[in-house]
């Protein structure tokens, strides 16, 4: 593997707002894959503002990796790396991987890839991986023939989960859809956060993985 194997270690405060990137970001990933594609699952997207931009080695994550003791250009330039970058559903990203690293989250689909990406993004930063990480990192791609990303056939665009606008008995009362997600299309906007007075929606919000954020601060509708 050729990374060097220590514990996570957070040697500075870690801050997102050390780690910005450009929302039109977004267009060179989209170009770099040919479409708007989700390579966690194989979902095809309508739209980047179905998508959010993901880091595939989370940005704290690679902050307690090593770049905490990295300068500001490094830090930015990680933060717009395309090597780094792909789109998850706000689902996936928010609520399913967030910054957990290769022991604590794989995906469902393209895991050679993801693993190879990982490595590749860990060697160019000089980044460690602990030894929970490294172990699962080698159990992937032991088994892979290939690292190419897989591109499926996009048949639909249902979204992950499906939540049909007809059918409000699939919602509990006091689920986040229910509660704040007006026009019924699975996600809430912020003009229907400020009406209902939860504006800004931080990340321990539980209406923010229903949100859209774009600049991955962990907070949407400032």
């Amino acid at each position: 593997m050729g990374l060097k194997i220590a514990p996570e270690h957070r040697c500075t405060p870690y801050s997102s707002k050390s780690y910005p990137y450009s929302q039109s970001v977004e267009k060179r990933i989209v170009e770099s894959m040919g479409r708007i594609y989700g390579p966690y699952t194989g979902r095809c997207f309508k739209s980047v503002r179905e998508t959010d931009i993901e880091h595939i080695v989370a940005r704290s994550e690679a902050h307690d990796s090593g770049l905490c003791a990295s300068g500001e250009r490094v830090q930015r330039e990680f933060s717009h790396d395309l090597l780094n970058l792909t789109l998850a559903s706000p689902s996936v990203n928010r609520h399913q991987k967030r910054d957990r690293d290769a022991a604590e989250w794989l995906p469902d689909l393209n895991q050679c890839w993801f693993a190879k990406r990982v490595i590749d993004v860990k060697t160019k930063y000089q980044l460690t991986v602990d030894r929970r990480e490294a172990e699962a990192l080698s159990a992937v791609l032991s088994q892979c023939d290939s690292t190419d990303m897989i591109h499926l056939k996009c048949v639909d665009n249902q979204p992950e989960p499906v939540l049909e606008k007809n059918q409000p008995s699939a919602l509990e009362s006091n689920h986040p859809l229910a509660i704040w997600d007006e026009n019924g299309n699975g996600r809430i906007t912020c003009s229907e956060a400020r009406k209902h007075g939860i504006a800004p929606v931080r990340r321990d919000h539980p209406a923010y993985i229903y949100m859209r954020d774009g600049d991955g601060d962990g907070i949407v509708c400032e």
